[in-house]
């Protein structure tokens, strides 16, 4: 007779895989992925340096670093936000009770030392040190007793340094230090920096949406909760609508313009913006359901994502 052989330690395996890959908050991962893949592909076409293919698994070591501090950040949140994930996203895993909490320490602590190791071995002090400095932020963000994320401002201020700033300029400054090119800051560089910080501020202030009832019930400040879902959302497009707008300053400016594909950059964020626009319209008219706040948040991050597609165009 065939050999039986047991399933449940399969379907386990299969689950706590599934649970560690929510636990990595997904929609945040493609946003690191894509921000470093451009940022590489945009100096590679700035410097004109053929490939060394050699540094690929330097670079590959270097993305998983992101993602290590990617996961250390929202990993740590999920620790100290159990209560409020109950309401809010109980799908989470540890909420959800499909990691517990133990577990979940177990994954930060190594993703933090993971990736802080590789940081500083592959890349110096420099990066090294801003690394170190993203995973503070993220820490302060979420532990007691500052735990800024019952600040709006506080917590807008933070992602917006972490995954506008330090990620972009870091990754920059990285893939010129492996090319052993000398460091210079680029238009396109200083543009997709300040684009995305903007951004991801808005990202800061419009994944409050559709977590309005746990926040309020456990005293978490936000602007959702100070001035309600159309407001907020309605603000937050007008401060993207100018960001978008700011994108003629770079193309049609004598300085910085020469840099730029105009014919691509400008008509490219039109679309965006329109997109954008219709967005809240919908959101509008759907009288801020909540799967209409939701689809207006995955739109945020749609857009995010577009910008880093675009980037190593324009």
């Amino acid at each position: 007779a065939a050999p039986v052989y047991p399933v449940a330690p399969k379907k386990e395996a299969v689950g706590g895989l599934q649970a560690f890959w929510k636990f990595l908050r997904p929609h945040t991962i493609r946003g690191t992925i894509l921000g470093s893949s451009a940022m590489v592909a945009r100096v590679v076409l700035e410097t004109g340096k053929t490939p060394d293919w050699t540094l690929l698994p330097t670079a590959a070591l270097g993305v998983l670093a992101l993602l290590c501090g990617n996961g250390y950040i929202v990993g740590i949140n999920q620790i100290y936000d159990v209560s409020i994930d109950v309401i809010n996203k109980p799908y989470l895993p540890v909420a959800a009770k499909e990691l517990t909490v133990g577990q979940a320490w177990v994954l930060i602590v190594v993703m933090a030392v993971g990736g802080v190791g590789l940081a500083y071995s592959l890349f110096g002090p420099l990066i090294g040190s801003l690394y170190a400095f993203g995973l503070f932020l993220g820490t302060i963000y979420s532990v007691p007793p500052l735990r800024l994320k019952q600040s709006a401002i506080a917590a807008a201020l933070i992602i917006a340094t972490v995954r506008g700033l330090l990620l972009n300029f870091g990754v920059y400054y990285a893939t010129r230090s492996m090319l052993r090119v000398p460091f210079t800051l680029s238009y396109p560089t200083a543009f997709i920096t300040c684009f995305c910080t903007v951004f991801a501020l808005v990202i800061a202030v419009t994944k409050d949406l559709p977590d309005v009832q746990g926040d309020r019930d456990n005293s978490i400040d936000t602007f959702a909760t100070r001035f309600g879902v159309e407001k907020v959302a309605t603000a937050a497009t007008c401060v993207l609508a100018a960001n978008y707008a700011q994108t003629l300053f770079w193309a049609l400016n004598g300085t910085t313009g020469p840099f730029f594909r105009a014919s691509v950059l400008l008509p490219s964020h039109g679309i965006l913006a329109l997109m954008l626009v219709r967005g809240l319209f919908r959101l509008r008219k759907a009288q801020c359901s909540m799967d209409a706040i939701q689809a207006f948040y995955r739109l945020i991050w749609l857009l995010f994502y577009s910008e880093y597609f675009l980037f190593p165009l324009i």
